[in-house]
């Protein structure tokens, strides 16, 4: 539902709930709640001495916790305390006040007489419900323990009332803050080392690029997606709003260190049993695995292991010519919530929770640098970001693979390696800087420029650094000139389609679009845009044999509605960005990431991990 009929909901409230006529009780004039508004403030002014609290109606989500927290307040300064009093109150409490509309013996009275036994007794259960709308089980808890370390004094507000006041102002300070100005984030993986490292603890600023109105505002302020523990979705689905971004004092720009909503988020896997509650992020990178499997299966009946070369590439050929068949028996099988087909899962007949669909702000945050604004012209060759033909800006951080023969060089233990250039490795294998084990032939480093140049003057070699095998592009007269397996690993990278080769280390030249530019589209390019088109700008696109619909209707051009941006980890050969899942929605984006207020390394044991030189400071 959208939000307008929410704020409509607010504005006719007063004249529902016959406010008019409790005003006089209250010693005010019934033409003040008459007015939209103006009765708010005046009834925060009276029940709760707070007027300047109506403002907070503005809001989105918090808007309903103080609509319900006036009805509340109100109800009782009346004597309705109850368990069902507070029910009612929280959630249609129009026949209570009618009731005192109607009836002259039910007048307006003073705040609770906390020193008043019957009145503490009257309203218990009704506290409770509050302290459990603010924080479920665990606010009871916290409650109980410290009564019983210390009993409430006489004439003071019981620990139940304290607690649900504290908590339910605590949770509306914090979705206000956290959705329009600043909001914590911590770096969960390497994808931005050496820039961002794991364990680093940041602030994203929503102010510099305007904050975004959230769409799904009736969501718990202190979480973003799923419910700690329980794994359960932390937001309803019942208001939702449209794109809408409040004024900023900037525009992205090149090279920001930005926080945005993973854009191949809308659909995922769920999985109650990871922390995330996600089964991967790249729901669209799982259907192509799961696609090859599902043929692969259906091949059981041969001895795939005994073919040759021709026989392989016949068989990949089979592949390509179903690939949408297997395509769609893949989202089949994972929507019937099974896990993939050839995990130990599925072996022992264990199913997931299912497909689930989420609204643009409740899909994962994602942070990487933004190399490309709306406009630019972008390539990559051999790790090398050009933009607009000149070559990208290169950041202290950026790391970048490199492999030495071990025949030519004695590299040191690890742990000197550690300390003499900073080269990290984790225990759990999330971060590499210095392989020397994997690979029997070479020495495999994650470095940075500065880390480089000062490992090849002091050990007198030239590092040479990885590159990735590319593939022509297939067109329809050259298709014959490369393998099906090379076209099936295609789909490993942006667009993932079988006629366009782009590799982690090389990527073919292309124009982010920008809001309002129109371009041709055909059958060679729809490719990178058909998810912008369907998925992102909301329309229905066809494709057949070489005809484009859009809506239905026959396109050979295509408006961009939104700008998009290009985002790319900073540790180039270890992360999941836009050279994946392409490009970023404007209305993606988050924040720029800004000042680094903690850091603390999972992988180092030296006085419990904390990394003193990066606490205070601010992104580059």
């Amino acid at each position: 539902m959208s939000f307008i009929y929410f704020y409509l909901l607010i504005l006719a409230h007063p004249y529902l709930a016959q406010w008019h006529r409790l005003f006089p009780k209250l010693g005010r004039k019934s033409w003040e709640a008459l007015v939209p508004g103006y009765n708010y403030f005046i009834l925060y002014k009276e029940v709760l001495n707070k007027p300047w609290w109506s403002l907070l109606l503005v809001f989105p989500g918090v808007h309903l916790v103080m609509w319900m927290t006036i009805n509340v307040s109100l109800l009782r300064r009346f004597g309705f305390y109850s368990f069902t009093d507070t029910l009612q109150g929280l959630f249609f409490p129009y026949l209570l006040f009618a009731k005192i509309a109607k009836e002259d013996t039910l007048q307006y009275g003073p705040a609770t007489n906390w020193a008043n036994s019957k009145e503490l007794e009257q309203r218990k259960w009704g506290d409770h419900i509050i302290l459990f709308m603010a924080l479920p089980v665990v606010g009871h808890l916290i409650a109980i323990i410290l009564d019983k370390v210390s009993r409430d004094k006489p004439g003071s507000k019981p620990r139940v009332k304290e607690y649900g006041d504290s908590f339910v102002w605590a949770l509306v300070a914090a979705a206000v803050i956290r959705t329009y100005s600043f909001e914590p984030f911590q770096i969960p993986t390497g994808s931005m080392e050496k820039t961002m490292v794991v364990g680093d603890f940041l602030f994203v600023n929503k102010l510099a690029y305007g904050s975004k109105v959230p769409i799904t505002p009736l969501s718990y302020p202190l979480v973003h997606n799923i419910v700690p523990l329980v794994n359960i979705k932390s937001y309803l689905s019942w208001e939702k709003g449209t794109y809408t971004r409040l004024p900023g004092w900037s525009k992205i720009e090149r090279n920001d260190v930005v926080v945005f909503n993973f854009p191949s988020g809308d659909t995922a896997i769920l999985d109650p049993r990871t922390p995330s509650g996600l089964m991967g992020h790249d729901f669209h990178g799982l259907i192509n695995q799961e696609a090859f499997s599902q043929f692969i299966n259906s091949k059981s009946n041969q001895n795939l292991s005994q073919l040759d070369s021709i026989g392989q590439q016949k068989l990949y050929a089979e592949y390509i010519g179903g690939f949408e068949t297997w395509k769609n028996r893949a989202r089949a099988h994972f929507a019937a919530g099974n896990f993939p087909l050839n995990s130990q899962e599925y072996a022992a007949g264990m199913t997931h929770g299912g497909l689930i669909h989420r609204p643009v702000d409740k899909r994962e945050n994602y942070i990487k640098r933004c190399v490309g604004t709306p406009g630019d012209v972008l390539e990559i060759q051999n790790s090398v970001l050009y933009v607009n033909g000149k070559r990208a800006y290169v950041a202290p951080g950026q790391a970048l693979l490199y492999r030495i023969e071990k025949t030519k060089v004695s590299f040191p233990s690890v742990e000197e390696m550690l300390g003499r250039y900073g080269l990290e490795n984790s225990s759990d294998g999330a971060r590499t800087d210095f392989d020397a084990v994997n690979d029997p032939q070479f020495y495999i480093l994650n470095l940075t420029r500065l880390e480089k140049n000062k490992i090849e003057r002091d050990f007198k070699i030239k590092l040479a650094k990885i590159r990735y095998p590319q593939y022509s592009d297939v067109a329809a007269n050259v298709a014959s000139t490369i393998s099906p397996m090379q076209r099936i690993s295609n789909l490993d990278q942006f667009p993932k389609d079988l006629n366009v080769n782009n590799t982690m280390t090389d990527f073919q030249r292309f124009q982010i679009p920008r809001k309002g530019q129109r371009i041709a589209i055909n059958k060679d390019n729809i490719a990178w845009y058909k998810r912008i088109i369907s998925a992102y700008e909301g329309h229905q696109l066809a494709i057949k044999g070489d005809k484009i619909y859009i809506d239905g209707k026959r396109a050979t051009s295509y408006r961009f509605a939104m700008n998009y941006y290009w985002m790319m980890g900073d540790n180039r050969f270890h992360s999941a960005d836009s050279r994946v899942w392409g490009f970023v929605p404007e209305d993606h984006i988050v924040g720029r990431a800004s000042f680094i207020w903690f850091s603390k390394s999972p992988f180092v044991n030296s006085f419990l991990g904390i990394r003193f030189d990066r606490i205070f400071r601010f992104v580059d």
